[in-house]
C-alpha cells in the first residue's frame, strides 16, 4: 500500500476543555514556525478516536502532542518513545488516550503500526473548564515542545525550515479557531461562567440532596 506519508504529527485533544487543547495548539505552532518537506504531515487530530487509524496505520513514523496525566508538577514536558507510548489496555494518560491507544492496537493487529513513534507530552494544570484556554504554565511549554519536535523530525531526516516572522501559511484550523482570535472573542468567567451556575446546582427543596 502507498503511503500516505513518512510522518504523520498529530495534535490530539480539545481546544474547548483548557489544557486539553495543547496538543492541537503545539502542532499548530509547530506549522507556524516551520515548513516541512514533501512526506510530512502535520494534522490537528482533534477527538476523532478511530478516525485517525487511516492516517496513523499508513504512516511510517508517527508523532503525537498531547496533554497527558503524568502526576508530575503541572507544566512539566515529556518525551515518550516507542514501548513508552501506552498501548490498548493500559493505564490511560489522559481523558481522550483510550481512542488513540485503539488507533495503535488496531494498526498493530492488522499489521500496519508505524515503525516510530514518539508522543511529546505536558502535565496539564486544569482540564475541566469548558470554555477556557490553555493555563500559563503549559502555554509557556510550547516554544519547547515545538523544539523537541523539530529535532525529533530532522533526526527522521525531515528537518524543518524556520519561517520568517509573521510569514503568511495556510492554518491548519479554521481561522476563528487560532488562538490569539479564539482569546480575544471568549467570554470571561463573570460573563459565562465555566464551573457551572450555582443556581441551577444548588439542591431544591424536596430532592434529597
Amino acid at each position: 500500500m502507498e503511503l500516505h506519508s513518512e510522518v504523520l504529527v498529530l495534535g490530539i485533544g480539545n481546544l474547548l476543555w483548557a489544557d486539553e487543547g495543547f496538543g492541537v495548539r503545539a502542532v499548530e505552532a509547530l506549522h507556524a514556525g516551520f515548513e516541512f518537506p514533501k512526506g510530512v504531515t502535520l494534522q490537528d487530530g482533534g477527538t476523532l478516536g478511530l478516525l485517525l487509524y487511516e492516517p496513523v496505520a499508513a504512516a511510517r513514523r508517527v508523532l503525537v502532542f498531547d496533554a497527558i496525566e503524568f502526576g508530575l508538577p503541572p507544566g512539566t514536558l515529556r518525551v515518550l518513545r516507542g514501548s513508552e507510548v501506552p498501548a490498548w489496555g493500559r493505564t490511560k494518560l489522559s481523558p481522550h488516550q483510550t481512542g488513540f491507544n485503539d488507533v495503535l492496537a488496531l494498526a498493530k493487529m492488522n499489521g500496519r503500526a508505524p515503525d516510530e513513534i514518539v508522543a511529546i507530552g505536558v502535565q496539564p494544570v486544569e482540564l475541566n473548564d469548558f470554555g477556557g484556554s490553555l493555563r500559563e504554565a503549559v502555554r509557556e511549554r510550547l516554544p519547547e515542545a515545538v523544539r523537541l519536535a523539530a529535532l525529533q523530525l530532522a533526526e527522521w531526516g525531515f528537518p524543518g525550515t524556520p519561517r520568517p516572522p509573521n510569514a503568511p501559511c495556510e492554518p491548519l484550523n479554521a481561522h476563528p479557531l487560532a488562538l490569539d482570535i479564539y482569546e480575544s472573542g471568549r467570554p470571561s468567567v463573570a460573563d459565562a461562567r465555566r464551573d457551572g451556575d450555582p443556581r441551577l446546582l444548588a439542591p431544591r427543596a424536596g430532592d434529597g440532596g
